[in-house]
């Protein structure tokens, strides 16, 4: 099998070539052969995570990365007694790659998973043994740090513990002011760390995770995966265990009620620095599509096949890396045309035309200049099938400024923005039929992919490259490639 790895969150900065996607950054790590990654970390403290970025190998192939903070500093809320990591997850009784792959094949939307799981393990929801059922244990007076990582290949996830406050202090391995909440949403790539005390009668509680998906019509697994909360002691085993309130799977109140509270810490050890002079504005349709088959001969709608865009063009991965094409000045490898705004204009929200069901095909990019502020506005569309799309950027920690229902409007809207105390993050949600404004500094040359992580429309072409050209100085520039990289299949 051919695989690539990602350090999902961690910026490299001058140092795409350590970054992963295939055909993006690399090509694929060769059976029987291996390739060394740099990894190198700047001002991520928190928690992040890594998986394989091959088609859907990140499914089996995935672990926590946990950044402590530097030495002489300490977080910045009281040390926790203790730590904890939990990582979503989908499993699969079939072949994840024959999953896509015939999905791809067909046209047709590929198989849904057949349970969650917590750290690796379903639950005793499902026809398992309740052995296997994931325990933490847990001291009475104890708060923990719970570091949650969203791994999960096709589904936003609600997650909650049986009477248990959750305090949410950090996202994406930047901190935020404390949420104390019952809940939390957390999308496909997200990270959230979580103040956790036990401070319950010491007995045995459920942790539970079930799906957000307000999308009408949409394939997805609609079950719940648990694990038990377990106090440490000599107590009667309950003869029931309490069981959380989950909001309810299409409840985007709920969702929207949760995100819209993270605000970033903001703090004199933990300042922000958001771009206030924007030189670059993309803005920027996201669209479920269709691509013609034919004699209407695939799965998907009217026989067409499934496909994605982003501002109508759904992105084709090249055969060989667009970064060694990029750097070595290579021709046809890709076109640096991707458009910074969408090519029709209709109501994006509301009733659409068939000019938007139909999209371009290629592989298209976007170059910015070194430093520049840039904002880029994603805008949820009605095209097929309307609903949540979490967006993660490589490279970047971006900062959320706004966010929004219905079409971006271009003279009110931008009032709305949050530029005091907006999240540091690396994935949003994209609201279903609204918006969301994102502002970074391009000050990390290279070429960083962005891609929906809902793996499904990723495959569909939900994805883009933004490159980012060399400064001036030597400390601006790409570093030189390794002595090795993994070769392509075509030179």
């Amino acid at each position: 099998m051919l695989f690539n790895l990602y350090r999902h969150g961690v910026k490299q900065p001058r140092n795409p070539w350590s970054d992963g996607p295939e055909n993006i950054t690399q090509c694929p790590i060769q059976p029987g052969t291996n390739f060394t990654y740099e990894v190198i970390f700047s001002s991520e403290e928190g928690t992040l995570w890594w998986h394989a970025h091959s088609d859907w190998t990140r499914a089996t192939v995935y672990g926590a990365i946990v950044i402590l903070p530097a030495a002489g500093t300490t977080y910045p809320f009281a040390t926790p007694d203790a730590q904890e990591t939990v990582i979503l997850g989908s499993w699969f009784k079939g072949d994840v790659m024959e999953i896509i792959e015939e999905g791809l094949s067909t046209g047709g939307d590929p198989n849904i998973s057949d349970a969650f799981t917590i750290n690796g393990q379903p639950g005793d929801l499902y026809s398992c043994s309740n052995e296997t059922t994931y325990r933490w244990m847990v001291d009475y007076g104890k708060t923990y740090l719970l570091r949650v990582i969203n791994a999960v290949m096709n589904e936003e996830q609600f997650f909650a513990i049986a009477n248990h406050n959750l305090t949410v202090v950090a996202q994406d391995a930047a901190y935020i002011k404390p949420i104390t909440t019952s809940y939390i949403m957390i999308t496909p790539g997200q990270t959230m760390d979580i103040l956790v005390t036990a401070n319950q009668p010491p007995s045995h509680y459920y942790m539970a995770s079930h799906p957000f998906m307000d999308g009408t019509g949409v394939s997805h697994n609609n079950s719940t995966t648990t694990a038990i909360v377990q106090y440490n002691g000599n107590y009667s085993t309950p003869s029931t265990t309490p069981f959380p309130t989950l909001p309810l799977e299409a409840d985007d109140t709920a969702a929207d009620n949760f995100t819209k509270q993270i605000r970033a810490l903001a703090s004199k050890e933990h300042p922000i620095d958001v771009p206030l002079k924007i030189h670059s504005r993309i803005y920027m349709t996201i669209a479920i599509n269709e691509r013609i088959c034919a004699n209407s001969s695939c799965k998907g709608p009217n026989g067409n096949a499934l496909s994605a865009s982003l501002n109508n063009v759904s992105f084709v991965i090249p055969s060989v890396d667009v970064l060694q094409a990029y750097y070595r000045g290579n021709n046809g490898v890709y076109r640096t045309s991707f458009p910074n705004k969408p090519p029709n204009t209709y109501n994006y929200t509301g009733d659409v035309g068939n000019n938007t069901i139909y999209p371009n095909f290629g592989t298209r990019v976007r170059m910015i200049k070194y430093g520049e502020g840039v904002e880029i506005i994603f805008q949820g569309t009605n095209v097929i099938a309307p609903e949540n799309h979490p967006m993660h950027l490589h490279g970047f920690s971006f900062y959320l400024v706004g966010t929004g229902s219905g079409n971006f409007n271009h003279t009110t809207s931008p009032k709305t923005y949050n530029l005091v105390d907006p999240p540091e993050v690396n994935t949003i949600a994209i609201p279903k039929n609204g918006w969301a404004t994102i502002r970074f500094k391009a000050d990390n040359p290279g070429v960083w992919f962005m891609h929906c992580h809902l793996e499904r429309h990723s495959s569909w072409g939900m994805d883009t490259v933004l490159i980012v050209r060399n400064g001036k100085t030597k400390e601006t520039k790409i570093r030189p490639p390794p002595a090795y990289m993994p070769p392509c299949s075509k030179s």
